[in-house]
């Protein structure tokens, strides 16, 4: 008997997030519309140097573990926060959305993971991104009776560059798969990508993951091509399944043979786009993980990705799960 849909592992990160011009992110020479990796150091000059600003917990894979519970499915959260303010705000707010989040916090002087996220008019994101406490997650921290007692276990590409959360990854998609259970990953990133090609293409090729969610230009990267369809092909060998985001022009989910193309739904105004791919992943995994088929688990998907970027911040606002049947998704 399964205990969870799905085990959600991640970096746990607050956000905070404050609107800025494209010229602010020049003269602070921030990469637009990805992830970059800072120090403390910087992220406390960035942090002087914000507007007004929102704290909301974030991290992708906890932002999905939130979006699975807001659909009324049964998530669970492996992540790594300090026993301080931030760390309680995460605590708080991840447990609130009915996630089931048990990590035993870090004691020391290692702070809790923030994200400054800095958001472009036209609604794109840029992430400056401490990771503190978070790469404290380890072997240790996993938790066999959540891994075993999971449909699916989900984890972030972003994983990867701490490297003690490697080895918890690892044991936990063998305890998964003993179970008779799914691993599914998030490429997360382009740059993430370009830093760790070679093992994530081995943990697809392996069979330690099943499951693949990219976006175009991850999916591009990943197999160092400027062609969709030839990407496209390449995933289609190397994974069970694997389900690619593409912006407005919908997704394309991939399995052996069948191809799949979901529409975006429409949006009133786009306002944020943190949080579009994390959230894509928590419909398809919460339709996934209750046996829909492969058009509804898509267009469950569009539906979170379209409701989460007409908010700011990553985690839903909405109750997921109404928003579906009101769609006639459920």
């Amino acid at each position: 008997m399964t205990q969870y849909d799905v085990l959600c592992i991640g970096n746990a990160i607050v956000d905070i997030i404050a609107r800025c011009e494209d010229d602010f992110l020049v003269e602070n020479g921030i990469i637009k519309g990805a992830m970059n990796l800072i120090d403390a150091e910087r992220a406390e000059l960035l942090y002087s140097r914000m507007g007004p600003a929102i704290e909301a917990s974030g991290g992708s894979a906890g932002n999905t573990a939130a979006g699975i519970a807001s659909f009324g499915a049964r998530s669970a959260y492996f992540g790594k926060v300090r026993d301080d303010h931030l760390g309680r705000i995460f605590t708080h707010d991840i447990r609130a959305q009915g996630v089931a989040f048990d990590t035993k916090p870090l004691s020391g002087e290692t702070p809790t993971a923030r994200s400054m996220i800095f958001v472009t008019e036209d609604g794109e994101r840029s992430m400056n991104t401490y990771l503190g406490a978070c790469v404290e997650l380890g072997p240790d921290d996993v938790e066999p009776e959540k891994a075993e007692g999971a449909k699916v276990t989900y984890f972030e590409g972003y994983l990867w560059d701490p490297p003690l959360a490697k080895d918890a990854i690892r044991e936990t998609a063998r305890l998964a798969h003993a179970a008779g259970n799914e691993v599914a990953m998030t490429l997360s990133d382009p740059f993430c990508v370009d830093r760790y090609r070679d093992e994530f293409l081995d943990l697809m090729r392996s069979g330690t993951v099943d499951i693949v969610f990219a976006n175009e230009s991850e999916l591009k990267s990943l197999y160092q091509t400027a062609s969709f369809e030839a990407a496209l092909d390449a995933v289609r060998r190397d994974c069970k399944l694997a389900a690619v985001t593409r912006s407005e022009q919908g997704s394309v989910i991939v399995r052996g043979a069948d191809t799949v193309a979901v529409k975006a739904i429409e949006i009133a105004e786009l306002v944020d786009t943190t949080g579009a791919g994390d959230l894509y992943a928590a419909g398809f995994l919460f339709g996934y993980t209750a046996g829909r088929d492969l058009p509804t688990c898509g267009n469950l998907g569009s539906l979170a990705a379209g409701l989460v970027i007409q908010q700011v911040g990553p985690r839903p606002h909405k109750n997921l799960g109404n928003a579906a049947r009101e769609a006639g998704l459920l």
